[in-house]
Protein backbone atom coordinates (compact mmCIF):
# COMPACT_ATOMS: atom_id res chain seq x y z
CA UNK A 1 0.00 0.00 0.00
CA UNK A 2 1.03 3.53 -0.59
CA UNK A 3 2.37 5.61 2.26
CA UNK A 4 1.30 9.18 2.87
CA UNK A 5 3.39 11.94 4.37
CA UNK A 6 1.63 11.58 7.72
CA UNK A 7 2.48 7.90 8.02
CA UNK A 8 6.09 8.59 7.02
CA UNK A 9 6.39 11.06 9.89
CA UNK A 10 4.90 8.54 12.35
CA UNK A 11 7.19 5.74 11.15
CA UNK A 12 10.27 7.96 11.46
CA UNK A 13 9.21 8.96 14.96
CA UNK A 14 8.74 5.32 16.03
CA UNK A 15 12.04 4.33 14.39
CA UNK A 16 13.85 6.84 16.61
CA UNK A 17 12.87 4.84 19.69
CA UNK A 18 12.48 1.27 18.40
CA UNK A 19 15.24 -1.05 17.20
CA UNK A 20 15.04 -1.37 13.40
CA UNK A 21 14.69 -5.16 13.64
CA UNK A 22 11.46 -4.73 15.60
CA UNK A 23 10.00 -1.79 13.71
CA UNK A 24 8.12 -3.87 11.14
CA UNK A 25 6.50 -6.01 13.85
CA UNK A 26 5.49 -2.85 15.73
CA UNK A 27 3.87 -1.58 12.52
CA UNK A 28 2.01 -4.88 12.04
CA UNK A 29 0.68 -4.99 15.61
CA UNK A 30 -0.10 -1.27 15.65
CA UNK A 31 -1.81 -1.52 12.28
CA UNK A 32 -4.03 -4.36 13.48
CA UNK A 33 -4.96 -2.35 16.56
CA UNK A 34 -5.86 0.71 14.50
CA UNK A 35 -7.94 -1.39 12.12
CA UNK A 36 -10.11 -2.89 14.84
CA UNK A 37 -10.52 0.33 16.81
CA UNK A 38 -11.20 2.23 13.58
CA UNK A 39 -13.74 -0.35 12.43
CA UNK A 40 -15.62 -0.13 15.72
CA UNK A 41 -15.58 3.69 15.54
CA UNK A 42 -16.81 3.72 11.94
CA UNK A 43 -19.71 1.34 12.61
CA UNK A 44 -20.71 3.21 15.78
CA UNK A 45 -20.74 6.53 13.90
CA UNK A 46 -22.44 5.08 10.80
CA UNK A 47 -25.29 3.52 12.78
CA UNK A 48 -25.78 6.76 14.73
CA UNK A 49 -25.73 8.71 11.47
CA UNK A 50 -28.38 6.39 10.02
CA UNK A 51 -30.60 7.04 13.02
CA UNK A 52 -30.14 10.80 12.74
CA UNK A 53 -30.87 10.87 9.00
CA UNK A 54 -33.74 8.38 9.38
CA UNK A 55 -32.08 6.08 6.87
CA UNK A 56 -31.58 2.32 7.10
CA UNK A 57 -28.22 0.87 8.07
CA UNK A 58 -28.09 -0.75 4.62
CA UNK A 59 -28.00 2.64 2.90
CA UNK A 60 -25.36 3.97 5.32
CA UNK A 61 -23.34 0.80 4.71
CA UNK A 62 -23.61 1.30 0.96
CA UNK A 63 -22.58 4.95 1.08
CA UNK A 64 -20.64 6.24 4.11
CA UNK A 65 -19.10 2.92 5.14
CA UNK A 66 -18.72 1.50 1.63
CA UNK A 67 -16.97 4.55 0.22
CA UNK A 68 -14.98 5.19 3.39
CA UNK A 69 -13.47 1.72 3.54
CA UNK A 70 -12.44 2.11 -0.12
CA UNK A 71 -10.07 4.95 0.82
CA UNK A 72 -6.94 2.71 0.68
CA UNK A 73 -7.84 1.54 -2.85
CA UNK A 74 -8.28 5.16 -3.87
CA UNK A 75 -4.86 6.07 -2.43
CA UNK A 76 -3.14 3.20 -4.24
CA UNK A 77 -4.86 3.71 -7.60
CA UNK A 78 -4.37 7.48 -7.76
CA UNK A 79 -0.69 7.27 -6.84
CA UNK A 80 -0.23 4.41 -9.33
CA UNK A 81 -1.76 6.55 -12.10
CA UNK A 82 0.48 9.49 -11.19
CA UNK A 83 3.53 7.20 -11.28
CA UNK A 84 2.56 5.70 -14.65
CA UNK A 85 1.61 2.24 -13.30
CA UNK A 86 -1.86 1.55 -14.77
CA UNK A 87 -1.60 -2.22 -14.18
CA UNK A 88 -1.32 -1.66 -10.44
CA UNK A 89 -4.20 0.85 -10.44
CA UNK A 90 -6.59 -1.46 -12.30
CA UNK A 91 -5.31 -4.66 -10.70
CA UNK A 92 -5.76 -3.16 -7.25
CA UNK A 93 -9.46 -2.51 -7.90
CA UNK A 94 -10.17 -5.83 -9.62
CA UNK A 95 -8.25 -7.81 -6.99
CA UNK A 96 -9.92 -5.93 -4.14
CA UNK A 97 -13.40 -6.57 -5.58
CA UNK A 98 -12.67 -10.29 -5.80
CA UNK A 99 -11.25 -10.32 -2.27
CA UNK A 100 -14.20 -8.33 -0.90
CA UNK A 101 -16.64 -11.05 -1.95
CA UNK A 102 -14.75 -14.33 -1.84
CA UNK A 103 -12.48 -13.64 1.13
CA UNK A 104 -14.21 -11.02 3.25
CA UNK A 105 -17.85 -11.92 2.67
CA UNK A 106 -16.80 -15.55 3.09
CA UNK A 107 -15.23 -14.84 6.48
CA UNK A 108 -18.22 -12.73 7.55
CA UNK A 109 -20.72 -15.41 6.55
CA UNK A 110 -18.81 -18.07 8.50
CA UNK A 111 -18.86 -15.88 11.61
CA UNK A 112 -22.53 -14.93 11.30
CA UNK A 113 -24.87 -15.76 8.37
CA UNK A 114 -26.06 -12.56 6.66
CA UNK A 115 -29.72 -12.07 5.81
CA UNK A 116 -30.06 -10.92 2.21
CA UNK A 117 -33.75 -10.02 2.08
CA UNK A 118 -35.31 -6.85 0.75
CA UNK A 119 -35.49 -5.07 -2.56
CA UNK A 120 -32.66 -2.65 -1.78
CA UNK A 121 -30.03 -5.37 -1.43
CA UNK A 122 -31.23 -7.13 -4.59
CA UNK A 123 -31.11 -3.80 -6.43
CA UNK A 124 -27.56 -3.05 -5.35
CA UNK A 125 -26.30 -6.57 -6.06
CA UNK A 126 -27.75 -6.18 -9.57
CA UNK A 127 -26.03 -2.79 -9.96
CA UNK A 128 -22.73 -4.31 -8.78
CA UNK A 129 -23.12 -7.01 -11.44
CA UNK A 130 -23.99 -4.43 -14.13
CA UNK A 131 -21.00 -2.16 -13.43
CA UNK A 132 -18.72 -5.23 -13.42
CA UNK A 133 -20.07 -6.12 -16.87
CA UNK A 134 -19.22 -2.56 -17.92
CA UNK A 135 -15.71 -2.93 -16.52
CA UNK A 136 -15.19 -6.14 -18.50
CA UNK A 137 -16.35 -4.33 -21.66
CA UNK A 138 -13.79 -1.60 -21.00
CA UNK A 139 -11.21 -4.32 -20.44
CA UNK A 140 -11.79 -5.66 -23.94
CA UNK A 141 -11.42 -2.09 -25.27
CA UNK A 142 -7.98 -2.10 -23.66
CA UNK A 143 -8.23 1.36 -22.09
CA UNK A 144 -10.27 3.48 -19.69
CA UNK A 145 -10.14 7.00 -21.13
CA UNK A 146 -10.80 10.31 -19.38
CA UNK A 147 -14.23 10.41 -21.04
CA UNK A 148 -14.95 6.98 -19.58
CA UNK A 149 -13.79 8.27 -16.19
CA UNK A 150 -16.19 11.23 -16.25
CA UNK A 151 -19.04 8.94 -17.32
CA UNK A 152 -18.27 6.57 -14.44
CA UNK A 153 -18.33 9.43 -11.93
CA UNK A 154 -21.64 10.65 -13.38
CA UNK A 155 -23.08 7.14 -13.01
CA UNK A 156 -21.86 6.98 -9.40
CA UNK A 157 -23.51 10.31 -8.61
CA UNK A 158 -26.77 9.14 -10.23
CA UNK A 159 -26.62 5.89 -8.28
CA UNK A 160 -26.14 7.64 -4.93
CA UNK A 161 -28.98 10.06 -5.62
CA UNK A 162 -31.18 7.14 -6.68
CA UNK A 163 -30.38 5.24 -3.48
CA UNK A 164 -31.41 8.22 -1.39
CA UNK A 165 -34.68 8.73 -3.29
CA UNK A 166 -35.45 4.98 -3.20
CA UNK A 167 -34.84 4.88 0.54
CA UNK A 168 -37.22 7.76 1.20
CA UNK A 169 -40.00 6.24 -0.90
CA UNK A 170 -39.77 2.49 -0.31
CA UNK A 171 -37.81 2.03 2.92
CA UNK A 172 -40.86 1.15 5.02
CA UNK A 173 -41.60 -1.87 2.83
CA UNK A 174 -38.03 -2.88 2.14
CA UNK A 175 -35.49 -2.61 4.89
CA UNK A 176 -35.88 -2.11 8.61
CA UNK A 177 -35.88 1.67 8.91
CA UNK A 178 -33.39 3.17 11.28
CA UNK A 179 -36.07 5.19 13.04
CA UNK A 180 -37.61 1.98 14.44
CA UNK A 181 -34.38 1.02 16.18
CA UNK A 182 -34.24 0.95 19.95
CA UNK A 183 -30.76 2.49 19.84
CA UNK A 184 -30.22 6.14 20.66
CA UNK A 185 -29.28 8.35 17.74
CA UNK A 186 -27.05 10.70 19.71
CA UNK A 187 -25.65 13.91 18.29
CA UNK A 188 -25.13 14.14 14.49
CA UNK A 189 -21.85 15.99 15.08
CA UNK A 190 -20.60 13.26 17.40
CA UNK A 191 -21.62 10.64 14.82
CA UNK A 192 -19.65 12.44 12.11
CA UNK A 193 -16.62 12.64 14.43
CA UNK A 194 -16.83 8.88 15.06
CA UNK A 195 -17.02 8.25 11.30
CA UNK A 196 -14.09 10.58 10.53
CA UNK A 197 -11.90 9.10 13.28
CA UNK A 198 -12.80 5.61 12.17
CA UNK A 199 -11.84 6.31 8.56
CA UNK A 200 -8.52 7.87 9.58
CA UNK A 201 -7.66 4.89 11.79
CA UNK A 202 -8.68 2.40 9.09
CA UNK A 203 -6.54 4.04 6.42
CA UNK A 204 -3.58 4.52 8.78
CA UNK A 205 -3.89 1.01 10.21
CA UNK A 206 -4.04 -0.63 6.77
CA UNK A 207 -1.03 1.42 5.63
CA UNK A 208 1.03 0.50 8.70
CA UNK A 209 0.11 -3.18 8.52
CA UNK A 210 0.98 -3.55 4.84
CA UNK A 211 4.23 -1.58 5.23
CA UNK A 212 5.36 -3.88 8.01
CA UNK A 213 4.18 -7.04 6.26
CA UNK A 214 5.92 -6.06 3.00
CA UNK A 215 9.25 -5.56 4.78
CA UNK A 216 8.92 -8.83 6.71
CA UNK A 217 8.06 -10.65 3.47
CA UNK A 218 11.11 -9.22 1.73
CA UNK A 219 13.22 -10.29 4.67
CA UNK A 220 12.09 -13.87 4.07
CA UNK A 221 12.97 -13.60 0.37
CA UNK A 222 9.40 -13.43 -0.98
CA UNK A 223 9.34 -11.83 -4.43
CA UNK A 224 7.90 -8.41 -5.20
CA UNK A 225 5.40 -10.02 -7.59
CA UNK A 226 4.01 -12.28 -4.86
CA UNK A 227 3.88 -9.37 -2.42
CA UNK A 228 1.91 -7.29 -4.92
CA UNK A 229 -0.54 -10.07 -5.73
CA UNK A 230 -1.31 -10.80 -2.10
CA UNK A 231 -0.62 -7.78 0.09
CA UNK A 232 -1.77 -4.93 -2.15
CA UNK A 233 -5.19 -6.33 -3.10
CA UNK A 234 -5.88 -7.89 0.30
CA UNK A 235 -4.15 -5.10 2.22
CA UNK A 236 -6.31 -2.37 0.72
CA UNK A 237 -9.37 -4.50 1.60
CA UNK A 238 -8.43 -4.74 5.29
CA UNK A 239 -10.85 -1.95 6.30
CA UNK A 240 -13.72 -3.91 4.71
CA UNK A 241 -12.57 -7.05 6.51
CA UNK A 242 -12.41 -5.21 9.83
CA UNK A 243 -15.88 -3.68 9.41
CA UNK A 244 -17.29 -7.07 8.34
CA UNK A 245 -15.87 -8.92 11.35
CA UNK A 246 -17.07 -6.30 13.82
CA UNK A 247 -20.49 -6.09 12.15
CA UNK A 248 -20.78 -9.90 12.32
CA UNK A 249 -20.09 -9.97 16.04
CA UNK A 250 -22.60 -7.14 16.55
CA UNK A 251 -25.18 -8.99 14.43
CA UNK A 252 -25.42 -6.07 11.99
CA UNK A 253 -25.24 -8.04 8.75
CA UNK A 254 -26.97 -5.28 6.77
CA UNK A 255 -24.01 -2.97 7.46
CA UNK A 256 -21.57 -5.67 6.37
CA UNK A 257 -23.37 -6.64 3.15
CA UNK A 258 -24.01 -3.02 2.28
CA UNK A 259 -20.37 -2.19 2.95
CA UNK A 260 -19.02 -4.91 0.65
CA UNK A 261 -21.46 -4.36 -2.21
CA UNK A 262 -21.14 -0.60 -1.90
CA UNK A 263 -17.34 -0.83 -1.85
CA UNK A 264 -17.32 -2.88 -5.05
CA UNK A 265 -19.60 -0.40 -6.82
CA UNK A 266 -17.52 2.53 -5.59
CA UNK A 267 -14.24 0.80 -6.49
CA UNK A 268 -15.28 0.53 -10.14
CA UNK A 269 -17.24 3.74 -10.69
CA UNK A 270 -15.51 5.99 -8.16
CA UNK A 271 -11.90 4.89 -7.89
CA UNK A 272 -11.34 3.92 -11.52
CA UNK A 273 -13.41 6.94 -12.55
CA UNK A 274 -11.26 9.37 -10.55
CA UNK A 275 -8.04 7.63 -11.58
CA UNK A 276 -8.95 7.65 -15.29
CA UNK A 277 -9.76 11.37 -15.07
CA UNK A 278 -6.21 11.91 -13.81
CA UNK A 279 -4.57 9.67 -16.41
CA UNK A 280 -6.06 7.21 -18.96
CA UNK A 281 -5.64 3.62 -17.81
CA UNK A 282 -4.41 0.99 -20.24
CA UNK A 283 -5.60 -2.51 -19.38
CA UNK A 284 -3.31 -5.50 -19.85
CA UNK A 285 -4.76 -8.31 -22.03
CA UNK A 286 -4.34 -10.87 -19.24
CA UNK A 287 -6.37 -8.65 -16.90
CA UNK A 288 -9.21 -8.50 -19.43
CA UNK A 289 -9.05 -12.19 -20.29
CA UNK A 290 -8.69 -13.67 -16.80
CA UNK A 291 -9.10 -11.44 -13.77
CA UNK A 292 -12.02 -9.28 -14.94
CA UNK A 293 -14.08 -12.34 -15.98
CA UNK A 294 -13.34 -13.81 -12.53
CA UNK A 295 -14.61 -10.59 -10.93
CA UNK A 296 -17.75 -10.79 -13.10
CA UNK A 297 -18.30 -14.44 -12.17
CA UNK A 298 -17.98 -13.58 -8.48
CA UNK A 299 -20.51 -10.72 -8.84
CA UNK A 300 -22.91 -13.08 -10.67
CA UNK A 301 -22.55 -15.70 -7.92
CA UNK A 302 -23.40 -13.20 -5.19
CA UNK A 303 -26.37 -11.91 -7.19
CA UNK A 304 -27.73 -15.45 -7.62
CA UNK A 305 -27.33 -16.25 -3.91
CA UNK A 306 -29.10 -13.04 -2.89
CA UNK A 307 -31.93 -13.58 -5.39
CA UNK A 308 -32.46 -17.29 -4.71
CA UNK A 309 -31.30 -18.06 -1.17
CA UNK A 310 -31.97 -14.61 0.32
CA UNK A 311 -29.11 -15.12 2.74
CA UNK A 312 -25.36 -15.56 2.64
CA UNK A 313 -24.96 -18.51 5.00
CA UNK A 314 -22.03 -20.52 6.28
CA UNK A 315 -22.16 -22.91 3.32
CA UNK A 316 -21.84 -19.94 0.96
CA UNK A 317 -18.99 -18.64 3.12
CA UNK A 318 -17.12 -21.93 2.76
CA UNK A 319 -17.72 -21.90 -1.00
CA UNK A 320 -16.40 -18.34 -1.27
CA UNK A 321 -13.25 -19.12 0.72
CA UNK A 322 -12.62 -22.26 -1.32
CA UNK A 323 -12.95 -20.32 -4.56
CA UNK A 324 -10.63 -17.62 -3.27
CA UNK A 325 -8.01 -20.22 -2.33
CA UNK A 326 -8.29 -21.71 -5.83
CA UNK A 327 -7.97 -18.26 -7.44
CA UNK A 328 -4.90 -17.37 -5.39
CA UNK A 329 -3.34 -20.75 -6.22
CA UNK A 330 -3.93 -20.11 -9.91
CA UNK A 331 -2.34 -16.65 -9.62
CA UNK A 332 0.88 -18.22 -8.41
CA UNK A 333 0.86 -21.14 -10.84
CA UNK A 334 -1.23 -20.31 -13.92
CA UNK A 335 -0.02 -16.96 -15.29
CA UNK A 336 3.45 -18.28 -16.06
CA UNK A 337 1.98 -20.59 -18.68
CA UNK A 338 0.16 -17.79 -20.49
CA UNK A 339 1.75 -16.10 -23.55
Amino acid sequence: MTGGLGMDVIVNFIAAYIDAAWLDYVLIIGGLGLLFVGGESLIRGAVSLALNLRLSRLVIGLTVVGMGTSAPELMVSVQSALKGSPDLAVGNVVGSNIANILLIMGVGALLSPMAAKGLSLKRDALIMFAVTVGLLWLGFQGIITRDHGWMMLALLTTYLMGVYVWEKIIVGKDTAPAETSTESAGSPLVALIWVALGLLMLVGGADALVRGAENVARGFGISEAVIGLTLVAVGTSLPELTVTIIAAFRRQGEVSLGNLIGSNIFNILGILGVTACIAPLRIAPQMAQIDMPVALGVAALVLLIILLAQKVGRLSGLLFLGLYAAYMTWLFVGPQSLP
